[in-house]
């Protein structure tokens, strides 16, 4: 009788730890947010208050009003991606229009090439150029005024990110897997050499930096591959086995990042995507044609493809408009994966 009473015991503690390990399977997302949220919530906001938190300034140096908090409806974030080395010139490499929408998990980017030509708000009489000096004429606040004219829509938010500082992030994270079927080779004259070895399943950070700094075919490919790469560090990034690196993530970007981002606004994004379904960026970039104007190449934006993104935007920043009615990128030209990756240059 013992034997059969200590019997049971034993089945019921199984039945009990099988029952905690599938809940802990189950749930895990919402175990790992309970976690980042007892853990390390405090430490990163603490870290982001120090270190990336940068709201911009007018002109007269004074610190402009917060903005106001969006904690579920869409919002729109200019996202910069730097690409400066010793004693050159900070210019913004990518330069994307985003539109967020948190409740339902899903990212809008609308990338504009960097030879874009168009007026660059606030230098020398709005005298165009190409898009990316707006950043070297007049940093963050120049580039947003630039691209909310060029597309006719507002930015309420800002985010520069330095892609060498990502290298590191990369390492970190243990690398990122790159649609790379087929070798990149950057061998031109006054290039960078650099292979970039095609078919492998994971990228460390120095091939990750390389894939978005490539551009021997084309600008417009590149700047497909750093929607490639955005991506791809973004889910990593959120994934649930990188959780407890995210602290060290910080402290590697450091100043490779800025942003006007409250760092509780920040916290929240972080617990709602982990939470919640998989995160879906949907992407699209601003075609154009090139031109020579005074000797110097330039690339004319297509205003169809104009007319659709600022349509997508309108669509998107509509809070009302369900999800199956979002706007999507049509164009074959602009879906995510860049043929640059298929090809050996």
């Amino acid at each position: 009788m013992k034997k059969l009473i200590k019997k049971k015991k034993i089945y019921i503690s199984l039945i009990v730890i099988v029952l905690i390990i599938a809940g802990g399977f189950l749930f895990r997302k919402s175990l790992t947010v309970l976690a980042f949220d007892l853990f390390l919530s405090d430490q990163v906001e603490a870290k982001l208050q120090e270190k990336s938190y940068q709201p911009l300034v007018s002109e007269d140096n004074k610190v402009k009003p917060e903005p106001v908090v969006y904690k579920s409806d869409p919002f729109s974030l200019m996202l910069l991606g730097t690409d400066q080395r010793k004693n050159e010139t900070a210019r913004s490499d990518t330069m994307i229009y985003a539109v967020i929408r948190p409740e339902d998990s899903k990212i809008l980017l609308i990338s504009i090439p960097r030879d874009t030509y168009t007026e660059i708000i606030g230098h020398d009489d709005n005298k165009k150029d190409k898009i990316t000096h707006a950043y070297a004429f007049g940093g963050q606040q120049m580039s947003k005024d630039t691209l909310e004219a060029l597309l006719g829509h507002d930015i309420q938010y800002y985010a520069t990110i330095n892609f060498q500082g990502l290298k590191d992030a990369v390492d970190a994270i243990g690398g990122v897997p790159l649609p790379i079927q087929k070798d990149i080779v950057n061998k031109g004259k006054d290039h960078e050499k650099f292979t970039i070895a095609g078919g492998k399943s994971n990228y460390n950070g120095e091939e990750a930096l390389n894939y978005t700094r490539y551009r021997e075919d084309s600008d417009f490919n590149r700047t497909k591959r750093q929607q490639v790469f955005i991506d791809v560090v973004a889910n990593k990034m959120l994934s649930i086995s990188q959780i407890g690196n995210i602290p060290e993530l910080l402290d590697i970007m450091g100043d490779n990042f800025k942003t006007d981002l409250q760092p509780s606004m920040i916290i929240s994004l972080a617990k709602k995507f982990m939470g919640g379904k998989a995160m879906d960026i949907s992407s699209f970039t601003v075609m154009g044609e090139g031109k020579r104007i005074d000797g110097i190449s330039y690339d004319i934006a297509d205003e169809e493809d104009l007319s659709e993104a600022t349509a997508m935007i309108d669509n998107w920043m509509n809070a009302s408009t369900p999800v199956d009615q979002l706007i999507e990128p049509g164009k074959a030209e602009n879906a995510l994966e860049p043929k640059a990756t298929t090809a050996a240059q």
